[in-house]
């Protein structure tokens, strides 16, 4: 049995769309049509993961996912927001949303994030096929690097070193290890391998300089943080 997600969405024409392809990868859907409705329906605690829209005619977003965690229900919560909401945003973060994703966005990037959420809760490991990592979502069945509409190829070893990193996201990896886990290496001393290949990621993912996503950890190795 699929995981079980509601969906707190006013506007059809983002809750049926996103209802039919969370269906179509495995999930059971529920759908909920205004804050009133979303609150009641997310209070059984029987889903697995809530994606609460910001606003809401009865009860905005904010109240519902305050309310939610006042009664104890610890539901993972997806919200949705405009583009001009940063303060609700950070205010949502900080009632209890464990991440939130801007409106307009690709189908992929709200899978990827559906994906992540789940992952993080005790007992649920599903199978990832997608991973966010910044503005970027690593694809693992087409082994594509997306960004809103554009693809990114990576080759074979870039890929499988990407979603590595992605696997133990946070954790600081040694060289050693990546080696061992990506090329199949057990005593090679080549560890540069390793560092022009993690220069070739940032470099794609736009993270060359600025190291906010694969960070170089001195004396150690490397660890994703993005």
């Amino acid at each position: 049995m699929g995981c079980k997600v509601l969906i707190v969405e006013d506007e059809a024409a983002i809750s049926m769309p996103l209802r039919d392809r969370l269906e179509s990868e495995g999930y059971e859907v529920g759908v909920a049509g205004d804050g009133l409705q979303g609150f009641a329906k997310a209070s059984t605690g029987e889903w697995d993961l809530l994606i609460l829209d910001l606003m809401l005619p009865g009860r905005d977003g904010l109240e519902v996912c305050r309310d939610l965690r006042g009664k104890g229900i610890t539901t993972p919560v997806l919200m949705l927001t405009a583009r001009d909401q940063t303060v609700d945003k950070v205010l949502g973060l900080k009632i209890g949303a464990d991440d939130y994703l801007t409106k307009p966005f690709e189908m992929i990037e709200l899978l990827a994030r559906v994906e992540a959420l789940l992952r993080r809760r005790p007992g649920q490991t599903p199978n990832a096929t997608l991973y966010p990592i910044g503005d970027y979502v690593l694809d693992i069945r087409k082994q594509l690097l997306r960004k809103g509409g554009e693809t990114t190829e990576l080759s074979t070893q870039e890929f499988k070193l990407l979603k590595y990193l992605c696997e133990h996201k946070g954790e600081v990896l040694d060289r050693d290890e990546l080696l061992d886990a990506v090329w199949g290496y057990d005593e090679v001393p080549y560890t540069r391998t390793v560092d022009v290949h993690i220069a070739w990621l940032r470099q794609k993912l736009g993270d060359s300089k600025s190291q906010k996503l694969i960070i170089t950890i001195r004396g150690r190795g490397y660890k994703l943080e993005g």
